[in-house]
């Protein structure tokens, strides 16, 4: 049976194609896989990544990515894109997919204002055959498998870091997180720490935002504010990564670092789950974050090592 012509199919040689991904971190990295996917198929493509200035050390050097754009009205109607795809669905992402005057507009049907898309996906269920919970990388995914790209395995995130230069190995632990029920009792990660310390003989190094509280550990070395960049390419040199489920940690697993990721809701250890990481282990108890005992982390670290 003949092939029925795809959205991609309809795309010129080197058209440009503009991705409008906002946020957030973890959204960014699983959206790599995605990339990957449609540079394979139609390798001829520009394709341009609409991302905040926050997020863009993600996208920095990859090289399926042609432009990083600013999320500004200016930058994407200049970019010319002849396929527009929002992957974000908020408002102003809408307002982006709007200005970039892409004569196919293509977004997920379940956004709101889904009737400005001239291409509207359904659910990653119905294209990838399944009725499961899927894998944020597999939802997103799914979008370049129905315009057009061969269904196929979906590869780990792709990062890009500068090389670290370091005599000591060292554990990268991140503490905090953007919502109280993602984030597990400062003690434990304490406690955590000491572990890797005194029995791992590596040297912890913990990590955080500029707003975040780190003085609980204090008797670590930590880092607080640091930009994106430096963040990415010191987990990207890590010997080990433990963390609560949020950015971070998505960036260890597209380095395959060996890593433990704690959850603050049981849903999200399949949605979130570290993808494609060849060691991982995930922590999650039905009553909370903080239901989770130092020793299971020390212990699921144990197995890790």
């Amino acid at each position: 049976m003949e092939r029925a012509t795809s959205e991609l199919d309809r795309l010129p040689q080197g058209a440009r194609v503009a991705i409008v991904r906002l946020r957030s971190m973890g959204d960014c990295v699983l959206t790599t896989p995605a990339i990957d996917i449609l540079k394979s198929t139609r390798p001829d493509l520009q394709i341009a990544v609409v991302v905040e200035n926050r997020f863009r050390a993600i996208f920095d050097g990859n090289p399926a990515i042609a432009a990083i754009l600013e999320p500004t009205l200016a930058q994407i109607y200049h970019w010319r894109a002849g396929l527009c795809l929002n992957l974000h669905g908020g408002r102003r992402s809408m307002l982006l997919t709007i200005a970039s005057r892409a004569p196919r507009r293509a977004g997920f049907a379940h956004h709101r204002g889904s009737v400005l898309y001239h291409i509207r996906i359904p659910r990653a269920q119905e294209i990838l055959g399944v009725e499961r919970p899927v894998h944020t990388a597999e939802h997103l995914a799914s979008a370049m498998f129905y315009l057009g790209c061969p269904l196929q395995e979906i590869p780990r995130a792709r990062l890009y870091a500068a090389a670290t230069h370091t005599s000591t190995p060292y554990a990268v632990l991140h503490p905090t997180a953007a919502a109280q029920y993602k984030t597990w009792p400062a003690d434990r990660f304490v406690a955590v720490a000491r572990h890797i310390q005194q029995s791992l003989n590596l040297e912890p190094v913990l990590i955080g935002a500029a707003s975040d509280d780190m003085t609980p550990f204090q008797s670590f070395r930590v880092i607080s504010g640091a930009p994106l960049e430096e963040i990415k390419a010191l987990i990207s040199g890590a010997s080990l990564f433990a963390g609560n489920d949020s950015g971070p940690a998505h960036i260890a697993a597209a380095f395959d670092i060996p890593l433990l990721v704690l959850y603050g809701r049981v849903e999200h250890q399949v949605t979130w789950a570290p993808w494609r990481a060849t060691s991982a282990a995930t922590l999650v108890d039905p009553q909370g974050i903080a239901a989770i005992p130092a020793q299971d982390a020390i212990a699921a670290i144990r197995r890790l090592r």
